[in-house]
């Protein structure tokens, strides 16, 4: 069997198959079709659908000349008919991994993804989970359906393994085709096939570890990681606040150190699909062993609270001014989870809005990129533009998301006053309406 794959990718005559086309679905099936590759995407949502087999774009890191191009050439498809799913020779799976109304894992997209497919499944199929999970998803969940419903077993018949999802959204340096891939498989023959179809594909590299568990927990690693420093410098920020020091000066200055020194900054909590999330996959998880993870439930504490902090700041600043927090007129300059981008996935600035609005704050908001968005079963749109009139009008102008396209220097013109939360405005003079966290 393993000749056979590896004979398919040299020759290129591998069809692949992505279960998702999301913002790491889509990407992925780009780079597989444009590396030569027959794609064949899987959604569920008809939209998406028609959108792929139009060559219309609706994900920001996708060019859309080589969507039209490939779709063009027959090189790219979408469909809903999992029955296709016989058609393909490597499968990667690429759905929503949320948490649960109780703060655990909601398995339920890759439980799904992997029932539909089984019963369509090809001896010799090489099939990876790259949505962002706990140590033990791939052989304790996805292989049990998997063999029991295609009747073939792993490793004899099919291939199994998992490579985690490593897309930074709006990041100009790294993308699918240029980041290191992380490969754990079930069996030797297993990890080089499925190593060999994203070396064909990517340019990044391939790490190829022992296990899938290796590879899922490596991911679960790297976002606590950044979960962990920056709940740590989240808490410095609280505590430089009170001791009337720049939390942003001292990181600068503490950038300046060669070695042992990584920086992360502030903000008003943690947003996307990845980070705000991974840590609790792993806390649920530790539970099983007995073990208690207290320094990652201490991080995600801090980052927790820190909407209601700023909530809590913003009052403070309304206060400073001469204006109480209950009816103020708040501006909120951004609510996307990141700078220059759409996605508002676990974005902390709707957090932060929902705890203004508990202290009866007026909010309106303004974002370039985000044109409206639905939280809580509330629809709420942008401004449609940032003038003159719209920054007078607010007792308070609140930065939460630094896009770049945003004309600072006006908005500190014309602001009243300005909670930097992002220090998006460090360069802007004078600074004497400027607050930062």
């Amino acid at each position: 069997m393993k000749r056979e794959i590896l004979e398919l990718v040299k020759k290129k005559e591998l069809i692949c198959g992505t279960v998702g086309l999301g913002y790491v679905g889509l990407p992925l099936a780009v780079e597989k079709a444009k590396a030569g590759f027959k794609t064949i995407g899987f959604d569920v949502v008809e939209e998406k659908i028609a959108m792929v087999n139009r060559g219309e774009n609706y994900i920001g890191d996708v060019v859309q000349e080589d969507l039209e191009q490939l779709v063009r050439d027959g090189m790219l498809e979408a469909t809903n008919d999992y029955a296709r799913i016989s058609e393909c020779d490597f499968i990667a799976i690429c759905v929503p991994t949320p948490l649960d109304a109780h703060q655990q894992p909601d398995t339920s997209y890759m439980e799904i993804s992997a029932k539909k497919i089984a019963p369509h499944l090809k001896r010799g199929v090489m099939v990876v989970l790259e949505s962002t999970t706990y140590p033990g998803t791939t052989e304790e969940l996805v292989r049990p359906i998997l063999e029991e419903g295609s009747g073939m077993k792993c490793e004899e018949d099919f291939f199994l393994g998992f490579s985690p999802e490593r897309v930074d959204p709006g990041n100009l340096i790294y993308k699918t085709k240029n980041t290191p891939k992380v490969v754990g498989a079930i069996g030797a023959d297993a990890l080089e096939c499925i190593a060999a179809v994203y070396e064909a594909v990517l340019e990044g590299g391939v790490t190829k570890v022992s296990s899938p568990a290796v590879a899922e927990m490596e991911k679960i690693l790297e976002n606590t990681y950044r979960n962990i420093n920056i709940g740590l410098v989240n808490e410095m920020a609280m505590l430089c606040d009170r001791m009337g020091i720049d939390v942003w000066e001292v990181i600068e200055a503490a950038k300046t150190k060669p070695y042992g020194f990584t920086a992360f900054y502030p903000g008003p909590g943690l947003g996307g699909h990845c980070i705000p999330l991974d840590p609790y996959y792993l806390t649920w998880k530790a539970r099983e062993y007995g073990f208690h993870t207290s320094m990652i439930e201490a991080s995600m504490t801090v980052n927790d609270g820190m909407p209601e902090w700023c909530a809590s700041r913003t009052a403070r600043i309304l206060n400073d001014h001469g204006k109480a927090a209950k009816g103020a007129k708040v501006l909120v300059l951004g609510v996307a989870y990141k700078q220059d981008i759409d996605d508002y996935r676990e974005s902390p600035a709707l957090r932060l809005i929902e705890r203004m609005e508990k202290r009866d704050m007026d909010i309106k908001y303004f974002d370039p990129w985000v044109a409206s968005y639905k939280y809580k079963g509330k629809v709420r749109e942008s401004i449609p533009e940032l003038t003159a009139e719209v920054l007078e009008a607010a007792d308070v102008v609140v930065v939460a998301c630094a896009h770049t396209n945003v004309d600072y220097d006006f908005v500190q013109q014309h602001a009243k006053a300005i909670f930097d939360t992002k220090n998006a405005m460090k360069a802007v003079q004078p600074r004497d309406n400027i607050e930062v966290l």
